[in-house]
């Protein structure tokens, strides 16, 4: 069996409470548990409105809880299908009393309706599952919500996808306090890619898209996936499949709500990530993937992962050593 990180002297650990409640999703709960568990340089306690045993979506029990935590440094709320319909209000006094004093309050997955019930997320960019990301961005439209991001960090609060998503938030809070070294060792003590950059997509392009409907799409869709580079200008798609380009532009709106151009841009940069991945130059990267120059890669990782690649690359490059 492999080592734990060895744990230094340490002056002080930090405190991080986790709001629980019946009907959590289980993994949001343990991924970031063992992640802080195994960095050993945390105290967790589970918090809930009334103590004692709650009960995971999954039926697991999770035992032992305690009503209050003061003081605590970080307040993470876990996920659940049910808060997409409402968050019940003693979830939400709960949360409001931790993070009253909190340096950092989190989320995982739907956690992200609890905070942005709370008025938290209000005029700050924010992530949740992609599932949810359109009722998240419909039913507080004060928050800037972004469905394609891992984790995300505005002042301090700090908002993550899905599932095991709430794995790399806590990777990057591990980082953020004790530095990469120690966050890559956790890493792979738990046989997990250190880090996913927050600003990663949830999916690719390929995952993303629906199959089309028409056989005319679905040719152009495998088209481009299989050669990103190549020449997929609006007049050059349109023609090979037989088509006006006004009439292609309508069925990508149709079918994918989104253009042709912006389509094939993603399709790009899914290419390029995988090439800076695989130990190619930016320059290259950009080159191969059909993007072009640096600056066009540039500019689609900000438009699009809210990162740059230079950071991108640096996240994964840190992973490896």
């Amino acid at each position: 069996m492999s080592k734990s990180p060895e744990e230094p002297q340490i002056r002080t650990r930090r405190r991080i409470a986790f709001v629980v409640y019946d009907g959590v999703t289980l993994l949001d709960v343990t991924g970031p548990l063992e992640v802080l568990h195994q960095s050993r340089r945390y105290e967790t306690v589970l918090v809930s409105a009334h103590g004692g045993e709650v009960r995971t979506a999954a039926g697991v029990v999770l035992a032992g809880t305690v009503t209050s935590a003061d003081p605590v440094d970080t307040v993470v709320v876990p996920g659940a299908d049910h808060l997409v319909d409402g968050v019940p209000d003693e979830v939400l006094k709960l949360t409001a009393a931790l993070a009253a004093n909190a340096e950092c309050v989190a989320s995982v997955c739907s956690g992200a309706f609890v905070l942005a019930e709370l008025g938290m997320l209000d005029g700050r960019r924010a992530t949740t599952h992609w599932r949810h990301a359109a009722a998240l961005a419909r039913k507080y439209p004060k928050v800037h919500v972004e469905p394609d991001a891992l984790h995300l960090t505005d002042g301090r609060y700090v908002t993550s996808a899905g599932i095991s998503a709430g794995i790399d938030l806590t990777l990057a809070l591990v980082e953020a306090d004790h530095g990469a070294d120690l966050a890559r060792a956790v890493a792979r003590e738990l046989v997990v890619y250190m880090q996913r950059p927050g600003g990663q997509s949830q999916f690719s392009t390929a995952l993303a898209t629906p199959p089309a409907r028409t056989d005319q799409l679905r040719e152009i869709t495998d088209t481009v996936l299989a050669d990103p580079a190549a020449d997929h200008s609006l007049p050059n798609l349109a023609a090979s499949a037989g088509v006006s380009p006004r009439h292609l532009a309508r069925l990508f709106q149709s079918e994918f709500n989104t253009t042709p151009g912006r389509w094939v841009e993603r399709v790009r940069l899914d290419r390029a990530q995988q090439l800076l991945l695989d130990g190619h130059s930016i320059a290259t990267a950009a080159r191969l993937s059909g993007l072009g120059s640096d600056e066009t890669l540039r500019r689609a990782f900000a438009r699009h992962l809210g990162t740059t690649p230079t950071e991108y690359l640096r996240r994964f490059q840190a992973s490896r050593t």
